[in-house]
C-alpha cells in the first residue's frame, strides 16, 4: 500500500498505470465480453444510412394544424384547446395554438404567421369574424384549409362550420323564462358583441320564441367585446336605470355574472330570472344557490374532439361534411359546410344529470358553497 505523499507526483502516475495492468489482466476475460456486449448493442442500436433522414422527413410531413383563439380570459376556451389538442395529436396532427387576446390585429398576425409556415389547416375562433376575410383568402389561396370554430368567419367561404347551434341556445333561453313568466313580464337582454354571428344568431332564436308571448323586452344592450371591462359596462348600463325588471337574458354566463352583481346592488338577485350560456363553474355554483336561474351547455368536449377529428380529415382532403344540404350561409350569401350540435338547458333540477355525471364538473366545486 502506499500513499499520495510517499509516492510523489510521478510516483503516483507510474503506480496508477501499474494498477490498472494489473487490474485488466486480471478481468480480461470478463472486460472482453463486457465490451463484445456492448458492441451487439450499440450495433443493433445503430442508425441505418438515411433512416434518421427519413424519421425526420416523415415528422416534417405530418399534419399541422394552426389554431387562433379569440382569448382564454373565458374559461370554456380552455377546455375546447385542451380537448381539441390532445385528440388532435392522438391523430398524429401538432397544433400550434395562439391567443390573440381580444386583439383582431393579432390573430390576422397568427394567420400570416400560419401561411409562412405552411400548415395543413387553420382553425379560427375569430375575434371579430367580419375582420379576417383578407387574410383567410390568402390562405385558401395557399391551398390551406380553414376551419371556422363556434363562429362563422364572413366574407369568404371557409371549408367547415362547426359549432353548438346558437339559434338553438337562444330559444332554450326563452324557453325557460317563459317557463317561470307564463303570464308575462319585462325583459332586459344583455347580448355579446355584433361581430360575433353566434350572439345575432342567439338573439334571433331568443327573439323568435318570445315574439308571441306576453314578455316585452325593455331594452337590449350589446357588449363591444367577449372581455371583462366590456361585459361589466354592457350589464351596468342595461340594468342602470330599468325601473322593473323580471328577468335577464344574457349572452353568456360570464355577462350573467356582471348582470347578477348590479342586481345584488339593488336587492335584486334571486329574484330576477337571469339565463346564460355556457355552464361555467361559477354559473353552475350560482344555479344551486339560486342566484342564476339557467345556463345552455354546450358540449364542448364533443365540440373539440369533433373539430380536431374534421381538422385531420381537412388536412388528408377529405370532406367531413357529406350531406350538401347541411350548410350555413354567410352574410354575403356564400355557402359553408356545416356541423351543429345540439345545446342543453341546464338548472338546478338537472345540474347532477347534464353537468356532474357528465364529467363537465366535479359535484364538491359545483356545491361547493351550498353543501
Amino acid at each position: 500500500m502506499w500513499t499520495e505523499k510517499g509516492m510523489g507526483k510521478k510516483g503516483w502516475g507510474n503506480g496508477f498505470w501499474l494498477v490498472c495492468a494489473w487490474f485488466v489482466g486480471r478481468e480480461r476475460g470478463r472486460f472482453l465480453a463486457v465490451m463484445l456486449m456492448l458492441s451487439t448493442i450499440l450495433s443493433g442500436c445503430a442508425v441505418k444510412p438515411g433512416q434518421d433522414e427519413g424519421a425526420l422527413q416523415k415528422n416534417e410531413d405530418g399534419i399541422k394544424i394552426g389554431m387562433t383563439f379569440d382569448t382564454f380570459i373565458l374559461e370554456r376556451w380552455i377546455r375546447d384547446r385542451d380537448v381539441f389538442v390532445s385528440t388532435a395529436q392522438k391523430l398524429g396532427a401538432v397544433v400550434d395554438v395562439q391567443n390573440a387576446n381580444g386583439d383582431v390585429k393579432k390573430q390576422k398576425e397568427h394567420i400570416r404567421q400560419f401561411i409562412e409556415e405552411d400548415v395543413d389547416v387553420i382553425v379560427v375562433i375569430a375575434v371579430d369574424s367580419y375582420g379576417l376575410a383578407e387574410e383567410i383568402g390568402r390562405a385558401k389561396d395557399k391551398g390551406i384549409r380553414v376551419m371556422s370554430y363556434d363562429r362563422l368567419l364572413q366574407g369568404v367561404a371557409s371549408d367547415l362550420f362547426i359549432t353548438v347551434d346558437s339559434v338553438k341556445v337562444g330559444e332554450e333561453m326563452a324557453e325557460a323564462i317563459l317557463k317561470r313568466l307564463p303570464d308575462g313580464g319585462e325583459v332586459v337582454m344583455i347580448c355579446g358583441p355584433e361581430t360575433d354571428k353566434n350572439s345575432t344568431d342567439m338573439v334571433q332564436g331568443f327573439e323568435a320564441c318570445i315574439e308571441d308571448s306576453n314578455l316585452t323586452v325593455v331594452r337590449k344592450t350589446y357588449a363591444k367585446a367577449w372581455t371583462p371591462e366590456y361585459g361589466f359596462q354592457a350589464a351596468t348600463e342595461a340594468l342602470g336605470d330599468v325601473p322593473k325588471i323580471d328577468a335577464v337574458m344574457c349572452g353568456n354566463d360570464a355577462l350573467a355574472g356582471y348582470a347578477i352583481r348590479a342586481l345584488s346592488e339593488r336587492q335584486m338577485a334571486g329574484s330576477t330570472i337571469v339565463v346564460g350560456q355556457d355552464a361555467d363553474l361559477e354559473a353552475c355554483q350560482r344555479i344551486v344557490e339560486g342566484t342564476q336561474t339557467m345556463t345552455v351547455y354546450k358540449p364542448i368536449e364533443g365540440l373539440a374532439k369533433k373539430a380536431a377529428e374534421c381538422a385531420v380529415q381537412l388536412a388528408k382532403g377529405e370532406e367531413p361534411v357529406q350531406d350538401k344540404e347541411s350548410f350555413q350561409l354567410t352574410s354575403d350569401g356564400l355557402k359553408v359546410p356545416y356541423l351543429g350540435l345540439d345545446p342543453i338547458a341546464v338548472t338546478a333540477e338537472n345540474m347532477d344529470e347534464a353537468i356532474i355525471e357528465s364529467g363537465f364538473h366535479m359535484r364538491d366545486e359545483v356545491y361547493l358553497n351550498v353543501e
